[in-house]
């Protein structure tokens, strides 16, 4: 990883950017296992999060709010926030499990971009009492630019990839750094613990509430790192940003890594990134230049990127019905996944033999009666 940008420059790659970006959202990846690979919870509004970072050091930093705050100092501020909006939208949901909690972490994801779009112009009266009037929050669809950048020794990060990306490697190594203290720790077995077997876990002094809730701001806090970087990075974010495709985008490396496993999602981010930002755009590219060549007019105008969500959607699909574990699981996950199978496959075959050799169920012959047992 380290070497990767100087060999990009000497093969004229030009992707070093989109590595960047890669990384970012690989910090993402690693906060949503969290919540979906070590505690076993479904959420499908994971990018709310991501928003909310961003939106938090865009605030303090848009020139036109006036403040204009340090960077270094901004970001924790952005983790904060991130965090307290997790344990807000979690404290009273984490209640309910499965498919309910999938969906009120939707409905939460949809919100918030809406929420977003529309704090541009907020009026705050009591009686005759005005707090606000005609705030502009977060400058509504037209988003905050410019957002404030990190400086390092009276060095400014400007549109060069390459600081960028060395930055956000580091911050990737401290993330799966502390992802590694997590998963050994007792918060971490006690999540798997959930995970697992939730009635078990309680019944052995695990609270089940407090350590999802948890979950939740603990993987909300990644997002608000990652939104934060991502934020300084574009030196503009807007509400599009943050769609409901991005949530899935990040489920999907999860998923295809393998849940609960730090490697599988680092491998699986990375993955699906250079798919999305350097496959699809080079594909497109000889898709046009065959189409020219042969002189197939449909093809000169094919955009493959604009199907990249169905090639993730058809890759979430393969992927859970071929290995749901993942491509690179964590040993104790796959076993948990294989353990199942086997024991619905053990209990179907024992249920068939116990038909066939249960002596109880054969039919026994009649006792031939005698005069001293009279017919009842």
């Amino acid at each position: 990883m380290v070497a990767y940008p100087f060999i990009d420059k000497a093969l004229n790659l030009q992707t070093l950017n989109a590595a960047t970006d890669a990384a970012v959202f690989v910090v993402l990846a690693l906060g949503l296992n969290i919540v979906v690979g070590y505690a076993g919870l479904l959420d499908l509004g994971y990018a709310a999060f991501f928003a909310i970072g961003a939106y938090a050091t865009g605030i303090f930093t848009w020139p036109a709010h006036g403040l204009e705050w340090n960077f270094w100092l901004v970001i924790w501020i952005s983790v904060a926030v991130a965090a307290i909006f997790g344990i807000i939208i979690g404290a009273p949901t984490l209640r309910v499990r499965g498919d309910y909690l999938a969906i009120i972490t939707l409905a939460f994801g949809e919100i918030v971009p809406i929420a977003i779009r529309n704090l541009w112009n907020i009026d705050i009266r009591i009686g005759n009492y005005v707090l606000l009037e005609n705030f502009n929050l977060t400058n509504g669809p037209q988003g905050l630019n410019p957002v404030g950048r990190p400086w390092i020794f009276g060095f400014e990060f400007g549109f060069d990839p390459l600081p960028w990306y060395f930055l956000i490697l580091i911050i990737g190594g401290l993330s799966i750094l502390a992802m590694t203290r997590l998963q050994d720790s007792r918060l971490g077995r006690a999540w798997m613990a959930i995970r697992e077997d939730e009635t078990a876990a309680d019944c052995m002094g695990v609270d089940p509430i407090r350590t999802k809730l948890l979950s939740f701001a603990l993987g909300a806090s990644f997002s608000g790192f990652a939104g934060a970087i991502y934020a300084a990075k574009l030196q503009a974010i807007f509400p599009e940003l943050f769609r409901f495709q991005v949530s899935i985008m990040i489920l999907c490396m999860v998923i295809l890594g393998g849940m609960g496993n730090i490697k599988g999602v680092v491998i699986g981010g990375m993955f699906i990134m250079f798919f999305d930002r350097v496959i699809l755009a080079q594909s497109t590219q000889l898709v046009r230049t065959l189409g020219r060549s042969l002189n197939i007019a449909s093809l000169t105008t094919v955009d493959l990127q604009l199907w990249r969500w169905f090639f993730f959607g058809m890759t979430l699909i393969i992927v859970m019905v071929l290995r749901p574990e993942g491509l690179f699981p964590s040993a104790q996950r796959a076993a948990e996944l294989h353990e199942k199978e086997e024991s619905l496959e053990g209990a179907g075959f024992e249920e068939a033999g116990a038909l066939e050799i249960d002596p109880t169920l054969q039919t026994q012959p009649p006792k031939p009666q005698t005069q001293d047992q009279p017919d009842v």
